[in-house]
């Protein structure tokens, strides 16, 4: 555990909550110490009000910041006073208490405080943090955790059994920090939870979490449960086609579509081929902060049906009057564990699949380690259900129902380093679809920096480079729902007379062939996308009107426009539909430069403005016009329409 406090560095964040910020994010750096927006700090501060007298003020953390990049407006400003009183109430049902934060905190617009800000509140300290640290868990999630603890960290820590985190939480640490501090108290664990650390001063609150950690990382070394080697775990190769399909089959039960990211990395295979990963996996989430990510249990196998009916056994025995609330949680896993596809993380999207995925891989060194201290034991049954059903965590689900039309689904563009390709990426991003780039151009490969895009170099009229590409795909997001047919060339006008054969299979090899061949292989995809396959064809003003000097371009977009159709007749029974879209005069892709718009603007004797608008609506067409419309039609408004063609050119006079 390293120490990251630098005095340089402090000195840059003036006052209490300078001081905090940089603190916090010190803590947040260390994904050991804090995962994905877990955990939280505070600072009490005196401050003077509109009429000039003192108040004071808990800044907590707020929901939804994180403290490795957290600033001073991710800390809720709450009456300290107010957190007190409420600390002496006999019972608080956590809708109230969350009410009681918002209505005492003193700044318009700041975030919801944390629902542990009067557990901070009742804290003697100045500065608090608090961390879920693997080390900690690794030690307290085990048959004699508590006694380890204490074993450990002798009279400097108070140890507070499980209780699930809001107001129950902060009473009973309330009443038990008072009988079992004294003036060696540091910090505090709360066991298959976290530990907390306390200071008058921000280094010395953050100073003190790095060495009570610390030690709990010697232990594990001491010990012979800190290492853990994996043993060497060989890949195997898997069928994209059966991922695809484990994919939909969880979607089903979810109810929507879901991103599946395969991680095959040795140490999740290594785990996934445990003898006994059926015992310890299902012993559940290494803190309450996991179950909503990561659901109560991962599914071993690939056995969907026996996952769902099992939860929903479990969901019934358990509470069987929620029957009402019972309604807001899927019975789809969240985690699988397979020996021949390692780790498989879902979500909603491909960030929240990623979320999972980090988490989870944190829980399997942390459930290694406490198998090396005599055996991982998390929380019962009923305490991962009441995290579950917990009123907070519904009450999220209600408010994050509403997601961007594409959520959970998955697009390939071709052609997608610059033009109307570029664009198509950027408008299926925007729609929450996760998106595969395709390109000869490496500049796909950073065209975006996020966790639902991936660019991958290809040339898409070698099979075997398209092959690693879908493999690639379903290994990222697990299937295919939608495809793009972008990439094409335009080769310089030449009249059939003056024609080379060379340059003819050319055209027809990357308009025409490779895209055949990406229908063919996307098929058995398509036909397993949650709500059906759909595929766009970027055509040409060239199908329906072609002119001369055009014969090679003309002839493969007319010929991959009937293609198009012949597939819509195809496919339709299973669903998926394939549209065209014919866009002319699109001017904002590369081989549009200045100097040629202004040569071929002077040829028909008109300004580079008029010539851009020399349609019947007189509009200029983009790239982001076609690729909108593209977009759009791999959505619910085109949900009934296959087989159509539809142009996008501003009005041509000759195809009207």
């Amino acid at each position: 555990m390293n120490n990251l406090w630098s005095d340089q560095e402090a000195s840059l964040w003036p006052g209490a909550v300078g001081q905090r910020v940089y603190s916090s994010r010190l803590l947040g750096r260390d994904k050991s110490l804090v995962l994905h927006g877990g955990g939280n700090t505070s600072v009490k501060a005196s401050v003077r009000d509109v009429f000039g007298e003192e108040t004071e003020i808990l800044y907590v953390k707020g929901s939804g910041w994180d403290l490795e990049r957290i600033e001073a407006a991710g800390f809720a400003p709450v009456q300290l006073a107010h957190l007190k009183q409420l600390a002496q109430l006999p019972e608080l049902a956590d809708p109230v208490m969350v009410n009681e934060l918002v209505t005492h905190t003193v700044q318009a617009g700041a975030p919801v405080p944390s629902i542990e800000a009067i557990l901070h509140a009742i804290l003697p300290y100045t500065y608090v943090d608090h961390t879920h640290a693997d080390a900690i868990v690794a030690i307290t999630n085990t048959a004699d955790g508590e006694a380890r603890i204490r074993d450990l960290y002798g009279d400097e820590v108070v140890v507070i059994p499980y209780v699930m985190p809001g107001f129950d939480l902060a009473r009973l640490c309330g009443r038990l920090f008072a009988r079992q501090a004294g003036p060696q108290t540091i910090g505090m664990v709360l066991m298959n939870h976290g530990i907390f650390s306390f200071g008058a001063t921000a280094q010395q609150s953050y100073e003190r979490m790095i060495d009570l950690v610390g030690r709990a990382e010697a232990y594990l070394q001491r010990h012979h449960a800190w290492q853990v080697v994996c043993p060497e775990s060989p890949p195997v190769a898997v069928d994209r086609v059966t991922i695809a399909d484990l994919r939909r089959q969880i979607s089903d039960v979810a109810g929507f579509p879901m991103i599946m990211a395969r991680h095959s990395d040795a140490d999740s295979l290594a785990f996934a081929r445990r003898l006994d990963v059926a015992v310890v996996a299902q012993q559940g989430p290494a803190t309450p902060d996991h179950v909503i990510r990561t659901k109560r249990l991962p599914m071993i196998g690939r056995d969907v049906a026996a996952y769902a009916a099992a939860y929903r056994n479990y969901s019934a025995a358990h509470e069987p009057l929620a029957k009402e609330r019972k309604t807001m949680l899927d019975a789809a896993p969240r985690v699988v564990l397979d020996p021949d596809l390692g780790l498989c993380a879902l979500g909603r999207s491909a960030k929240e699949a990623a979320i999972v995925a980090d988490i989870y891989h944190h829980t399997m060194e942390i459930i290694s380690r406490s198998e090396r201290l005599g055996g991982y034991r998390a929380l019962s049954a009923q305490q991962i259900f009441e995290v579950e059903y917990w009123d907070l965590e519904q009450a999220k689900l209600r408010k994050s129902g509403k997601l961007p039309p594409l959520s959970g689904e998955v697009a390939l563009v071709t052609g997608a380093a610059s033009g109307i390709g570029k664009a198509c990426v950027a408008s299926l991003l925007a729609r929450g679809a996760a998106v595969v780039g395709l390109d000869i151009n490496p500049s796909v490969v950073s065209l975006h920096q996020r966790p639902d895009y991936l660019g991958l170099v290809c040339d898409v009229t070698a099979e075997q480079q398209l092959q690693q590409a879908l493999s690639a795909t379903t290994d990222a997001f697990g299937g295919l729902d939608m495809l793009i047919l972008n990439a094409g060339i335009f080769p310089g006008g030449c009249r059939i007379e003056n024609t080379r054969m060379e340059e003819w299979h050319q055209v027809m090899q990357i308009n025409l062939h490779a895209n055949l061949l990406l229908m063919r292989e996307t098929y058995p995809l398509l036909k397993l996308a949650p709500r059906h396959g759909r595929v766009v064809i970027i055509g040409s003003k060239n199908v329906p009107a072609p002119g001369p000097g055009a014969a090679s371009y003309s002839a493969s977009k007319a010929a991959l426009n009937q293609l198009a159709r012949v597939a819509a007749l195809e496919w339709g029974g299973e669903g998926i539909r394939i549209n065209s879209l014919h866009p002319n005069a699109v001017f904002d892709t590369a081989i549009w430069s200045e100097q040629v718009l202004q040569s071929r603007a002077s040829h028909y004797g008109l300004t580079v403005d008029t010539y851009k608008k020399n349609n019947v609506l007189k509009v200029e067409v983009t790239s982001h016009d076609v690729a909108e419309l593209a977009a759009e039609m791999c959505g619910p408004l085109f949900a009934k329409t296959t087989g159509a063609q539809l142009a996008v050119d501003g009005g041509n006079d000759r195809v009207i």
